[in-house]
């Protein structure tokens, strides 16, 4: 009852969907809905009714990303800043930390803090077409967020340079080829597929799924100190010239000139 950008909903037994909803702006992510995000893990973590979690975006798009609004509003208030980069770091940790396992529901664009869920979920399916977009440089910040502690990880340092520093989008099946998600499927079984894998991983022995995950995320935590340097490299970005030529470049619909 306490989420307003999140849609919540137990579709079968042991199953819990979020959804993240913003009708009509790809289901951007604002200050609320960041909020939410990192908080939903938590509760998630303590609900022992919950054995698995989709996570998916409202209609035909996972998350726009940020909203421009918010990323505006960081760049003129450090508290707005300080707050924000408290989220960012408590939404990467909440989702490795929950243990009940987590399905991305990846279809359409998938950016920002919407994509650190998709990516840093345990499994990842996403559509042949989705569109998955990290957009730090474009905006003119270091690829903070989810990027340091998943990408090289998932795809090799190569590839993670390469999109990261480029900003070069990959489709779904690009993602799969590249080790980025677990699955690629048709765009319209995307959902299908994720609850169906999560139906089984509820199932499944709790205790071994939980610790396997436990386990297997150690590699991530490993590479905390990478991440958060990352993310403290990020929010210093917000405080400097290049992200209000980037911001501006969004809502004009063009190329950022940095020059």
């Amino acid at each position: 009852m306490k989420y307003d950008k999140l849609k919540i909903d137990t579709p079968f037994d042991g199953v819990l969907r979020v959804t993240i909803s913003e009708p009509g702006r790809l289901n951007a992510v604002d200050m609320t809905a960041h909020r939410e995000l990192g908080e939903i893990w938590r509760d998630v973590d303590r609900d022992d009714s919950v054995r698995a979690v989709v996570v998916r975006g409202e209609g035909e798009a996972f998350s726009a990303g940020g909203d421009l609004s918010m990323i505006e509003e960081m760049t003129r208030d450090h508290a707005t800043r300080m707050r924000i980069f408290t989220e960012a770091r408590d939404l990467v940790y909440n989702v490795l930390n929950c243990s009940k396992p987590v399905v991305s529901a990846i279809q359409g664009p998938a950016v920002g803090a919407g994509l650190a869920v998709a990516l840093l979920a345990d499994i990842s399916v996403a559509g042949r077409t989705a569109r998955i977009i990290d957009g730090h440089t474009r905006l003119g910040v270091a690829a903070g967020d989810h990027a340091a502690i998943i990408w090289p990880l998932l795809c090799g340092m190569a590839k993670a340079k390469y999109h990261l520093l480029l900003c070069e989008p990959v489709t779904g099946e690009q993602a799969e080829r590249m080790g980025l998600v677990s699955l690629c499927v048709d765009d319209d079984q995307v959902h299908e597929r994720a609850m169906e894998i999560a139906v089984k991983l509820a199932a499944g022995s709790q205790e071994a799924i939980r610790l396997t995950k436990y386990s297997l995320n150690n590699w991530l935590r490993l590479a905390g100190p990478s991440f958060d340097a990352s993310l403290a490299m990020e929010f210093l970005g917000f405080s400097g010239p290049d992200v209000a030529e980037g911001a501006r470049a969004l809502r004009e619909k063009r190329p950022p000139n940095f020059g």
